[in-house]
This record gives structure tokens, C-alpha cells and sequence, in this order.
């Protein structure tokens, strides 16, 4: 969606991520569709997110067998993976400011085991953003149960790295 798109809609002042797009399948979230296969993005699936109001996004995935452990639960890298990932959609939609960031930090509490076939949803708050970085914390819910707990920091570079190839 364009910036103009974006004003038309109402969205310029939430942080709707450069790139995405309504998506056609969740009435309400938007995506950047499907992530390169040979990407690490791709084994978590799908991502989705929205803006929640004021410094707040939610960020959602589709657990499936395939991110399950030896335990029956939605594996603990798998479960880091997608809080990661949601610091950087879900911040955007909370308004951080746009730019390239890298994690600097990542906590995570287990709370609860999360099962394949229910979406996790990542409530994201913005907590702070200065001129180069953003401090976030955050939920995972699924269905309605809260399963893990978050707070991490983006820092903000001026250069990324170039694709290794």
C-alpha cells in the first residue's frame, strides 16, 4: 500500500510497515505475503499484524505441526522466533519510527504451552523510542490465555549489511 493509499484509508498516523498489504484472507490484518523459501522467516509461516491503537500492534502466526517440539508444545526457538519477528511488525504498527533495526536484546517468559492449530497473537507495546533505539514489551496469547511474555530492544543502523551471496 502506498502512502497515499494509507492517508485515504486513515492508517498514515498507526504505522501500517512499508510493503504491506491488506491481507485478502483476514479481513483487518495486513502482510508482506509469503517470505522468501529460502528465507529463516519462512519456517515461521505466515505473519500478520495490525495497529492497536496508540503505541500498540498485534502480530499474529499459525503454529502447525511443524513447529511443534518432542513435547507436544510449540517449540521454544520457534515461539522466539515469531516474538522476534512481531518486535519489528508489531513495533512498526505501534508507530516506532521507520528504519532498519537489529535485536539487541530478547527476553522471554514461558508462561503456558502453546498447541498447533491456534493462532498466537503478539500484543506489542511500544514502550520507548529514542533516536536509535526501541524498547518494546509484549504477550503472546492464544486463545485468550496468555502463554508468554517479552520485552526486547531494537537498535536502529544506519547501514545493513549487504546480502551474503
Amino acid at each position: 500500500m502506498s502512502d497515499q493509499e494509507l492517508q485515504a484509508e486513515g492508517l498514515e498516523d498507526v504505522g501500517v510497515p512499508r510493503g504491506a498489504t491488506p491481507d485478502p484472507d483476514h479481513e483487518g490484518w495486513f502482510s508482506w505475503g509469503d517470505f522468501p523459501r529460502s528465507s529463516f522467516a519462512a519456517a515461521t509461516g505466515r505473519l500478520l499484524f495490525k495497529p492497536d491503537g496508540p503505541g500498540r500492534g498485534i502480530a499474529r502466526m499459525f503454529p502447525t505441526e511443524d513447529h511443534m517440539n518432542m513435547g507436544g508444545s510449540i517449540h521454544g526457538g520457534a515461539v522466539m522466533s515469531f516474538i522476534d519477528m512481531s518486535m519489528f511488525a508489531g513495533g512498526l504498527c505501534a508507530g516506532m519510527e521507520r528504519g532498519h533495526y537489529v535485536t539487541l536484546d530478547l527476553t522471554t517468559h514461558f508462561l503456558a504451552r502453546g498447541q498447533a492449530g491456534s493462532p498466537l497473537d503478539a500484543h506489542v507495546e511500544l514502550v520507548k523510542q529514542t533516536r536509535g533505539h526501541a524498547f518494546l514489551q509484549g504477550v503472546v496469547k492464544q486463545n485468550g490465555e496468555n502463554c508468554y511474555s517479552f520485552s526486547g530492544t531494537l537498535k536502529k543502523v544506519n547501514r545493513p549489511n549487504a546480502p551474503t551471496r
